[in-house]
C-alpha cells in the first residue's frame, strides 16, 4: 500500500541537536505520523553506520539516504540500491589542494572514512557521528586509484565558508560542494543531491513528489526543500535555505520537526 505522505527528515540540526538526542515530543509526533499511514525517510550527510542508530530508534524502513545522496542504502537488508562517488582525479586534485592550503581533509569510501591525523577537526567530526576515522599515513596513497564516496574539509566555521566558495570555484562543473553543520565542508559528484535522492526514493515507493514532505536546517537541504511537494526550513536556518522553504518552524531546541509533523503532516495525510 502506498504512503499517504512521504516525510524526509534531515538529521543534525533537524531530528538532533549537538546532543544526538531525539526529543520524546518528536519521536511521539513521528510514531502519530506513522499510525496515520505516512512514511518517514532520513535524507543526511551522515555515513550509513552513523544513521542506522536513529532509522532503528524511529521504525523506519524505507531507504536510508547517506553522504548527501551519494549512497542510498536498505536498511533490511543493506543493499546498496544507488551509489555516485566523487572520481578519483578529484579526489588526487582535493588531496593536493587541501595539502598545500593545511586543511584537514577526510575521504569516504566503503562506509569508512580516512584522515592523516586526529587533531580536533576529526575529534569533532567523531563525536557528532558516533564514529572513528582510520588514520593512514598518506590519503595520496590510500585513494591513489580509489573514488570516494565523498570528501569532507572540517574547518572553523568562518574558514568552512570561506573555503566552501573557493572549492565551488575550483571544481565547479566538476563537483558539488555544499555545507552541512558551519564546521563542515562537503565535496561530492555533481549529479549527488539530497533532492535527487528524495526523487529516487519516492520513486521506489510509488510516492508522488507532490506527497512529500521535507524538513532540514541547513544550506546542503536547499535541493532536498526545492524537490519536496512541501519543504519546511528549521528556526536555525540560514536565509539561502528559508528562501526555498514553504513554511519556517521552530528550531530543534524547541521541537521544531513535532511543529512541522502537526501542521503539515497529520492536517494533510
Amino acid at each position: 500500500m502506498t504512503a499517504a505522505l512521504l516525510v524526509a527528515f534531515d538529521v543534525d540540526g533537524t531530528l538532533v541537536g549537538r546532543d544526538l538526542v531525539i526529543s520524546g515530543g518528536v519521536r511521539d509526533a513521528i510514531a502519530r505520523m506513522l499510525a496515520a499511514g505516512s512514511a518517514g525517510c532520513l535524507v543526511t550527510g551522515r555515513m550509513y553506520r552513523a544513521t542506522l542508530p536513529f532509522v532503528r530508534e524511529l521504525g523506519f524502513s524505507t531507504p536510508v539516504v547517506c553522504y548527501q545522496g551519494a549512497a542510498i542504502i536498505d536498511p533490511a537488508t543493506d543493499e546498496i540500491l544507488a551509489h555516485s562517488a566523487l572520481s578519483n582525479e578529484v579526489v588526487r586534485e582535493l588531496i593536493e589542494r587541501t595539502e598545500r592550503d593545511r586543511m584537514h581533509l577526510q575521504l569516504y569510501r566503503n562506509d569508512e572514512y580516512y584522515c592523516e591525523s586526529q587533531n580536533r577537526f576529526s575529534e569533532l567530526y567523531a563525536s557528532l557521528s558516533m564514529t572513528q576515522p582510520v588514520i593512514v599515513a598518506s590519503l595520496r596513497e590510500a585513494f591513489a586509484f580509489s573514488p570516494a564516496t565523498k570528501a569532507v574539509v572540517v574547518a572553523d566555521e568562518a574558514d568552512a565558508r570561506r573555503y566552501a566558495a573557493t572549492l565551488s570555484e575550483e571544481f565547479a562543473g566538476r563537483a558539488t560542494v555544499t555545507r552541512s553543520l558551519p564546521e563542515f565542508v562537503e565535496v561530492l559528484d555533481p549529479a549527488v543531491d539530497k533532492g535527487a535522492a528524495l526523487r529516487f526514493v519516492a520513486a521506489r515507493l510509488g510516492v508522488a513528489m507532490d506527497r512529500t514532505v521535507a524538513i532540514g536546517d541547513s544550506w546542503n537541504d536547499a535541493p532536498l526543500l526545492e524537490a519536496a511537494g512541501f519543504g519546511v526550513a528549521m528556526g536555525s536556518s540560514p536565509p539561502e535555505l528559508r528562501a526555498v522553504a514553504d513554511a519556517v518552524v521552530a528550531d530543534v531546541a524547541h521541537d521544531g520537526v513535532a511543529e512541522a509533523i502537526e501542521k503539515y503532516v497529520l492536517a494533510r495525510a
